[in-house]
């Protein structure tokens, strides 16, 4: 099962007024276990950096000029989603830009359906508590602390680590696939052990003697009866 982890970072909040997205950062899992695929971009956004922007994330102006424009990268980005599922940390705000973008290329749209929301999965696991990203980083003791600054790929790596939590942990693999293919030569290696010679049970005299004197201490015992 192939699913692939999805942030970005913007000018503002508003895609429909004016904002845009300045980095997207991805990586890839398979069977819910992070392959080290990524697909990782700062682009221009055609516009100024708010200050209020940049010090949430870190990203001036300065820095994404000469940066590719999101219709240099779309056609990569596409091949590596592929046809499946993303896994996105309030999907409705990322997917907002991501369609954006899309449709001021007069490119088909993202389908809301595709998506995993992991700000919805905590909130029904978890109601009432914290569903942001640092607090459910705290709740499974995962290491945030170079998170200084929100950043795309960092995001998606933090986030890869709490779906996993929120879908019920590593362990659900159990390495069974790893297993099974051991199996067979398990099989195999007992098929060659030689067969053990069977045993005799037969009493020997002795124990027929002890028997017969062990049956004359008990009252009216079953195995005289006629």
């Amino acid at each position: 099962m192939r699913e692939i982890v999805l942030d970005t970072e913007t000018t503002g909040l508003d895609a429909r007024g004016g904002d845009r997205i300045i980095e997207i950062g991805c990586l890839e899992l398979i069977d819910r276990i992070v392959t080290g695929e990524s697909f990782h971009y700062y682009i221009n956004p055609e516009r100024e950096v708010p200050a209020e922007a940049e010090a949430i994330h870190g990203i001036s102006t300065a820095h994404l000029a000469g940066k590719p424009l999101f219709s240099e990268i779309v056609a990569e980005m596409e091949a590596f989603f592929g046809d499946d599922r993303l896994v996105i940390h309030n999907a409705n705000f990322d997917l907002g830009f991501l369609n954006a973008e899309f449709e001021r290329l007069g490119h088909p749209l993202i389908d809301t359906a595709r998506a995993i929301d992991t700000l919805q999965m905590a909130r029904r696991k978890f109601p009432g508590a914290p569903a942001n990203l640092d607090a459910l980083c705290k709740h499974f003791g995962i290491d945030n602390s170079a998170r200084t600054h929100h950043g795309a790929l960092l995001d998606a790596a933090l986030l890869a680590d709490v779906y996993v939590e929120l879908v019920g942990g590593r362990q659900a693999g159990l390495n069974l696939a790893e297993t099974a293919a051991a199996e067979p030569a398990t099989i195999a290696a007992r098929s060659t052990r030689q067969p053990r010679s069977p045993r005799s049970h037969t009493a020997n005299a002795n124990e027929l003697a002890a028997h017969d004197a062990f049956i004359e201490t008990l009252k009216k015992p079953v195995w005289r009866r006629n």
